[in-house]
């Protein structure tokens, strides 16, 4: 098991490192060793949501300079160990780009957030659930469009009108079969149990690789995402960062 200590100026924040997902682990010992992270902001803090830093760009940056591009010059692969890893508050979570520019969603090579978030009542979960089941059906589509991308272009160029109803028909049942053979979205009873008690951020879920928790310091964190924040959401007041590996 492996612990880091983040040092703040607003108190001190001790992380535990999963085994489940050793890239992240090991880059992240690997850095915090290298005083990669030291000097560096939290620079992108939102209330309720999260608390972010990683970003080497932060280091003596200028009020009012944005933040949030810089990293090693690499990324990681993404490790979704799901639903076992999830974002509960004080989970300790890889920023990454878009999935448009990022379709493997590959975190970046620093950038880290630990989780706030909230607390949900049971029927928001569910109407979660929904939609996390209509996003499904969406991608399923998406892709099998893809396919049949030259079919469909053909079609159209030949104004066939009929056989473009017909074609997303088709489409359309075997979007349904595919997703009738797929998990259904549904969160388990320990998510279920923690978003509704301690609080967190269910629709990152299986988005963005969850790679350790806050095992002491909650309070700091809390404190940080309480803080007052300038555009792109960079705090007024810098809250900078030392880190060292203090457990292995």
């Amino acid at each position: 098991m492996t612990k880091v200590k983040i040092n703040t100026s607003e108190g001190e924040i001790i992380v535990r490192l999963y085994d489940e997902t050793p890239k992240h682990r090991d880059n992240f010992i690997k850095l915090a060793k290298e005083g990669f992270y030291d000097g560096t902001l939290f620079h992108r803090v939102i209330k309720d949501f999260m608390i972010q830093g990683g970003d080497p760009n932060s280091k003596d940056a200028p009020a009012g300079k944005m933040l949030g591009t810089g990293g090693p010059g690499y990324t990681v692969p993404a490790e979704f160990v799901y639903p076992q890893l999830f974002h509960k508050r004080g989970a300790l979570s890889a920023a990454r780009q878009g999935d448009e520019v990022n379709p493997k969603r590959e975190s970046s090579g620093s950038q880290f957030y630990i989780v706030w978030g909230k607390t949900y009542k049971p029927q928001e979960l569910k109407q979660m659930e929904r939609q996390m089941a209509m996003q499904q059906e969406q991608m399923v589509f998406n892709k099998l469009v893809a396919e049949n991308r030259a079919k469909i272009m053909d079609l159209r160029r030949n104004r066939d009108q009929a056989g473009l109803q017909e074609l997303q028909d088709e489409l359309i049942a075997q979007t349904k079969a595919t997703c009738s053979e797929m998990p259904k979205p549904e969160f388990t009873p320990e998510q279920v149990e923690a978003y509704t008690t301690v609080g967190g951020t269910p629709f990152l879920d299986n988005q963005y690789t969850v790679f350790g928790e806050v095992e002491s310091g909650l309070e700091v964190v809390e404190k940080i995402q309480n803080t007052a924040t300038a555009s792109g959401d960079r705090p007024k007041t810098d809250i900078s960062m030392t880190m060292e590996v203090v457990q292995c």
